[in-house]
């Protein structure tokens, strides 16, 4: 495939993720409530990954009641996990399905929006552990069930201002930088000696808490709701994305005279 590839220009088929093990972090609320529902709807058996047992257990319910592909819940809190929590994780993995197909980092916390004179720093750490360290750690012990798979993806969630800094976006803008910079070096790392796949996503604006947490005064109903979404994850995750990697996408189109959709 060429550099022109764009995943918003193909639309997946309805058994594009049949068979495939698809992990999604964040699963329970907003666009990870919504990819783990789609993943499903297209064919996959879907790891639920989230904080909330509660509202796993909804996405699980509601998975089930559409009779897809089976679906499971880990519950992981990323701020406060610790070694042994990963690799149980991990280890339940490779004993149910043996490999894993796709992984998809979507779980991340907004901070403050502060100026970084007046950062708060245990607020600071906080948001570079969950939004990096944690995605590098689940990664990590996640590996050798993604090299397990004939064709694997690695997805993680970037944002527009992790590509070009913006005024009071403080560490959650630099996580984001973190993140495109952790997309590049694994691709790279896997590159011509595995079938994993590692790209980055942004999926703009759209109508979730975090949105809403950020931009406070805005109508959330103008904006795309997360279901809107998920087709250019779908594409990365199934094999239409075949030798894709290192590379950084956006979800929505860049708006009329600016170069990429606000986020």
């Amino acid at each position: 495939m060429t550099a022109e590839f764009d995943p918003r220009e193909i639309t997946p088929r309805a058994d594009e993720l049949a068979g495939r093990v698809i992990a999604i972090t964040g699963a329970s609320d907003g666009i990870g409530r919504a990819l783990a529902v789609a993943c499903a709807r297209h064919g996959a058996n879907v790891i639920l990954i989230g904080r909330n047992s509660r509202k796993l257990e909804q996405v699980h319910s509601e998975i089930e009641a559409a009779g897809w592909p089976d679906a499971t819940i880990a519950v992981l809190d990323l701020e406060k996990a610790l070694a042994q929590d990963y690799d149980r994780l991990a280890q339940a993995v490779m004993e149910r399905f043996g490999r894993l197909d796709g992984l998809v980092h979507n779980a991340a916390i907004l901070g403050m929006l502060a100026p970084i004179e007046h950062y708060d720093v245990p607020t600071w750490c906080r948001v570079l552990h969950v939004n990096v360290t944690a995605a590098f750690a689940l990664t990590q012990v996640l590996l050798p069930a993604l090299k397990q798979s004939q064709d694997a993806s690695v997805l993680f969630t970037t944002s527009n201002v992790g590509r070009r800094g913006r005024a009071y976006w403080g560490a959650y803008a630099v996580s984001k930088f973190a993140v495109e910079g952790l997309t590049q070096v694994l691709a790279a790392e896997l590159q011509d000696i595995s079938a994993v796949r590692v790209n980055a996503i942004n999926p703009g604006r759209a109508r979730t808490r975090m949105r809403r947490q950020a931009y406070p005064s805005e109508s959330l109903e103008a904006l795309p709701a997360p279901e809107d979404l998920v087709g250019p994850y779908i594409v990365l995750l199934g094999p239409s994305s075949r030798g894709i990697t290192g590379r950084s996408f956006d979800c929505l189109p860049a708006p009329e005279g600016a170069s990429a959709p606000r986020s």
